[in-house]
């Protein structure tokens, strides 16, 4: 890995770990560090950048949030968009977030639970809180659109964000017909800030290729336009994490383009999705052979 205001490297093997870097003191990093942070790790401006995060890895930082989602806008450009994931997987009855949530109530208590889950709404549904305060932060902004998925959808802020979020089919997640696929089909790239490669949510796509895939029936609760609820429930794709960890490994390894730097303190890795996946999927399909 490179020090902040080195030139960034690309990633051949798995790097051995960084010492942890001492505490910044004094004010937080400007817009205008993080933006030049974010040049020298590889931003480009025009692209399609889709960003998942740890804001705490970055450091203390002057403007919060929004001055990480204002140092994107720099670097991108006016040409440039900006996506996030801001999923709600706790609207669901399959979720792991469900599940944990849900242990050991009785009927009654679970038909109570199921009358308070709030209804998802494109507008107004925050991002989980899983996803990081850089996904909601993005969301909240004035001109970002989301995708029209009550468990799965995206963000985008730029030019490209109506045709990256206009169509999003319930029953393909992340799948064919979702913003990940047309994220794959663009030059899109990903970048991962303080959290480790294989959280790249786009490698859920290869998932979709597989002859084997497994579906999964799945519900949800959605704002009608009068105000009220409704459920819906369909059947999709099942989607597996427990590889992942692994499939980041021959990334690390394999992938040409993938390249590391830090923003603030954060460690990163910035990668083009494309690439990514189709050597994910490789490896997906040969991993028992």
């Amino acid at each position: 890995m490179t020090a902040v205001g080195g030139r960034a490297t690309a990633v051949r093997a798995a790097a051995p770990a960084r010492p942890a870097a001492p505490p910044r003191t004094g004010p937080g990093r400007s817009v205008r560090e993080l933006a030049d942070d974010l040049r020298r790790l590889g931003v480009r401006p025009g692209e399609t950048l889709l960003v998942q995060s740890s804001l705490r890895s970055i450091g203390p930082v002057a403007e919060g949030a929004r001055g990480v989602v204002k140092a994107l806008g720099e670097a991108l450009g006016a040409d440039g968009t900006l996506v996030v994931y801001t999923a709600t997987p706790e609207n669901s009855r399959t979720s792991p977030y469900y599940r944990a949530a849900t242990a050991g109530l009785t009927p009654a208590q679970l038909d109570e639970y199921h009358d308070r889950m709030p209804a998802w709404d494109a507008a107004t549904t925050p991002a989980s809180p899983t996803m990081g305060l850089l996904a909601e932060t993005v969301r909240r902004t004035p001109g970002a659109l989301r995708s029209p998925h009550p468990q799965t959808s995206f963000t985008a802020l730029g030019p490209a964000a109506a045709e990256l979020t206009g169509v999003h089919p319930l029953a393909s997640h992340l799948g064919e017909g979702s913003p990940v696929r047309r994220l794959y089909d663009s030059p899109a790239r990903c970048l991962m800030i303080g959290v480790p490669v294989w959280c790249c949510t786009p490698l859920h796509l290869l998932e979709y290729w597989q002859p084997d895939r497994r579906p999964q029936d799945y519900s949800c609760v959605v704002r009608t336009p009068d105000g009220g609820r409704r459920w819906e429930r369909f059947t999709g794709t099942r989607l597996e994490d427990a590889h992942f960890p692994a499939m980041g490994v021959q990334l690390s390894r394999g992938l040409a383009e993938l390249v590391e730097g830090r923003l603030g303190d954060a460690d990163c890795f910035l990668m083009p999705i494309r690439e990514a996946i189709d050597l994910a999927d490789n490896w997906y399909r040969d991993r028992d052979n």
